[in-house]
């Protein structure tokens, strides 16, 4: 889990992070706001199979409430790991 965060409503606010798959090579990196139901996709498979990923996500908060944002990374096999990091923030 990510430290949770304050943040202003209407103001973008970036996320940041790294994802790592222990050997395996990591095409991608996920994005949800709605619990896994949707997810937007990073294509990163760029990326070498012996280092971390570092991403990071920009996301403006359109009105005063609590957000959750899950993170996960995609092998280039199409495996999704098992469990998302979590990002929780409050904008006020």
């Amino acid at each position: 889990m990510i430290v949770p965060m304050q943040v202003e409503a209407g103001k973008p606010v970036t996320l940041s992070g790294y994802a790592e798959d222990y050997g395996n090579q990591i095409a991608s990196v996920q994005f949800s706001l709605d619990d896994g139901r949707n997810w937007t996709t990073f294509d990163v498979s760029d990326s070498a199979p012996e280092l971390s990923v570092q991403w990071s996500f920009s996301y403006t908060p359109p009105k005063p409430g609590f957000y959750r944002l899950l993170v996960r990374s995609v092998a280039e096999d199409g495996t999704a790991s098992p469990l998302a990091d979590v990002a929780e923030f409050t904008a006020t």
